[in-house]
């Protein structure tokens, strides 16, 4: 079992979203809760800050100035230099009971996003897609949505819905759309294990971030297990390959739900953790807005 680091200390009420932005060289990530964002380079000393009115959760890049960010009530453009936020297309802005969770951009350059409710109502998020300019509803009725990744050459996305205990995976077509019913990639119900992010290799191996498990697990592509690594917090959320080969993996985690004893325990959960592997991660492709 490999140990990871501390990449930053910045303790997060529930961090989700890393996205590393392979222009910026920099590590963007979200605590959803405090409704902020950080970015922080490799050799930074600490991150910058961007606070919200909202809930936002995850982003893909469109340029070194502009990224996608999903809110609580849309899909937004911000731009870094002036800290702007423009609305581009409407996110369940009618249901004040959701709020965005999980996300990452598909190899086509589309962004797959994720909704749910604030209050963790049963089946009350969906899994969507946008794809040069259009919104489409994939998939519904999920309680928990999260493990949105995909394979590299295109031909499969994965998702999960943690109550379960399950990670699904279904075909993608030429330009990025399901075109089969889910099925399952690998069942942990009889292990007790609850999946929350991941994200896929260059190899094809999917590295799961385990909530209340304190690691990151990666599967090879027929979903053997074949390595963990051990992450100082309880609840690890969302893992993200980058920095300067492409092969550190960065995990977000979380504080919230945890007893005091159990922050006694782990006092940095909350904080983005770092290992170096030897595997070269997929970095974000970017996202095409047309």
């Amino acid at each position: 079992m490999t140990v990871s680091k501390i990449f930053d200390n910045t303790l997060c009420t529930l961090g989700e979203g890393p996205m590393w932005h392979p222009k910026r060289n920099s590590l963007i990530w979200f605590d959803i809760l405090s409704m902020c964002m950080y970015e922080r380079g490799l050799y930074d000393k600490k991150p910058n800050k961007f606070q919200f009115n909202h809930y936002v959760s995850a982003c893909g890049w469109i340029n070194d100035k502009e990224i996608l960010i999903a809110t609580s009530k849309s899909l937004d453009i911000f731009n870094f230099e002036n800290r702007s936020l423009k609305s581009l297309i409407d996110l369940e802005s009618e249901n004040s009971l959701t709020r965005p969770n999980d996300g990452r951009t598909d190899p086509f350059g589309g962004f797959w996003i994720s909704t749910m409710g604030i209050e963790n109502e049963s089946e009350a998020g969906s899994i969507y897609r946008f794809y040069k300019g259009e919104l489409r509803k994939l998939f519904s009725k999920i309680s928990v949505p999260n493990s949105i990744c995909f394979s590299p050459d295109g031909a499969s996305g994965y998702f999960s819905d943690s109550s379960s205990h399950i990670i699904m995976a279904v075909r993608l077509d030429s330009n990025g759309w399901p075109v089969s019913s889910p099925e399952i990639f690998i069942d942990f119900r009889s292990e007790g294990l609850i999946p929350d992010g991941s994200v896929v290799d260059k190899q094809g191996c999917l590295w799961n971030a385990q909530w209340g498990s304190s690691r990151v697990a990666q599967y090879s592509p027929s979903g053997e297990l074949l390595k963990t690594i051990k992450i100082d917090a309880p609840n690890s959320s969302c893992p993200e390959f980058g920095g300067e080969n492409g092969s550190t993996i960065f995990v977000t985690s979380a504080r919230c739900l945890l007893s005091k004893k159990e922050l006694a325990t782990a006092p940095m959960s909350g904080a983005v953790f770092f290992a170096e592997t030897s595997t070269a991660g997929q970095l974000a492709p970017r996202i095409l807005l047309d």
